[in-house]
């Protein structure tokens, strides 16, 4: 059967949002005269060129996020675009996102990240919980939900998470008192510091020390890493696999990258592991590589699902935090009255703690319209099976009547 997509009256409507982020409104396009399903191939998008031209000439690889604002006022809210083998479509409007999520079966499959999958296979490494797809996923995303998500397992990492609080509310306040305007230069650096000083607590009770005046050098080269194998990942998507031998430094540099992340991350669970075997198990604040232990599961699978979390809560933790307090200093009725439900929750120079989370409904409400509104991640990619159409836009029977705004994306991208 081949796939087709619904696409909106509206399509080439930019969202209100935009215009605060200086893209120019572009005019309406016509209705069109019939309203039937449009076909893959009408569907609107640079050439393939162009494209890899903004990519790798234009430095797209370290601003997709603004590659995604550009497409949306450039083609609407639903555009195509390939880099090598690989066609993406991008759905850059909150309504129209449900909507492609609400037609996932049960095992959703993420962007098909050949690169990653091929850097295990080539390592022997297991596929953790952003690798893994269909039954393997939905068993390890249950396991890892059970020892994560649930509120009593929360509570339990509250102490080592409360502490790290403290020290980016330290490091914070020294920046500020160094500054000659009493501000902090860059606070998106710091909570990316934060995330990572953060997960590392949760995963293996260890402090990576990203908040101190002096990073460590192991950490730096972590971080480095990251980010390397970030803008690696597409690049090495786009290349054909034969061409891996004729220009062997992309691939090289990413499995470079990937095996530095893996040593740093095994270096910490052996320790913890270690620590358990000579001593016992803690009775208090127990981290994920315990749990993971005492459930039994294999050290390889271990390695391969901690080595993940650990990347993959760096940038959610650093980009939510800083679009939640954006959008609170956008919103001064809103901080303030957040800061009154903290004070009468918490009161002043409290730690708090994981239980006390449930007098707070404004702060989880922020964090969820935050996310809500795209203001996490810039893109989330997932893959439609094969041989199944997606029904996106007017005709789609989701969106309009849950109460969802169209144009809430804010660029934010589902490939």
């Amino acid at each position: 059967m081949p796939q087709s997509l619904r696409l909106p009256a509206r399509a080439a409507l930019l969202s209100r949002c935009l215009p605060e982020l200086g893209v120019p409104r572009q005019p309406p396009v016509p209705p069109a005269a019939t309203r039937g399903p449009r076909s893959l191939a009408e569907m609107p998008g640079p050439s393939p060129a162009a494209f890899l031209y903004d990519l790798l000439c234009r430095g797209g690889l370290r601003r997709l996020h603004e590659l995604q604002v550009e497409g949306r006022a450039r083609y609407g809210p639903v555009w195509k675009a390939s880099f090598g083998p690989i066609l993406t479509v991008h759905v850059a409007e909150a309504g129209l996102i449900e909507q492609v999520l609400r037609q996932e079966g049960d095992f959703p499959v993420r962007s098909h990240l050949s690169s990653w999958k091929d850097y295990r296979v080539c390592r022997g490494h297991a596929c953790g919980l952003l690798t893994a797809e269909g039954e393997e996923w939905q068993r390890l995303r249950r396991l890892l939900g059970r020892l994560l998500l649930r509120p009593r397992a929360v509570e339990g990492y509250g102490g080592p998470v409360a502490d790290v609080v403290g020290d980016l509310l330290r490091r914070l306040q020294r920046q500020r008192d160094r500054h000659p305007q009493h501000l902090v230069p860059d606070l998106a650096a710091e909570f990316y510091k934060f995330g990572l000083e953060g997960i590392s607590s949760v995963l293996f009770a260890s402090r990576l020390g990203c908040l101190e005046q002096e990073v460590p050098r192991d950490t730096e080269t972590f971080i480095r890493s990251i980010n390397t194998m970030f803008v690696m990942t597409l690049l090495t998507m786009a290349m054909p696999k034969p061409l891996h031998r004729l220009f062997p430094k992309p691939w090289q540099t990413f499995c470079e990258a990937w095996d530095y992340m893996f040593a740093f991350a095994k270096g910490h669970i052996d320790r913890r592991v270690a620590e358990a075997a000579e001593h016992g198990e803690p009775a208090e604040q127990m981290c994920l590589t315990d749990h993971l232990a005492r459930e039994k599961v294999p050290m390889k699978t271990i390695y391969g699902n901690v080595t993940e979390l650990l990347l993959a809560g760096v940038d959610t933790i650093s980009s939510t935090l800083s679009w939640s307090l954006y959008e609170l200093a956008r919103h001064p009725g809103v901080q303030a009255a957040l800061h009154r439900e903290l004070a009468a929750a918490f009161g002043t120079g409290c730690s708090p703690s994981a239980t006390a989370l449930g007098k707070v409904p404004l702060l989880r409400a922020v964090v969820k319209e935050t996310l809500r509104w795209g203001r996490g991640p810039h893109l989330a990619g997932h893959q439609v099976v094969a041989d199944a159409d997606v029904a996106v836009g007017d005709d789609a029977g989701v969106g309009g009547d849950d109460g969802v705004e169209p144009g809430g994306g804010g660029g934010r991208g589902v490939l």
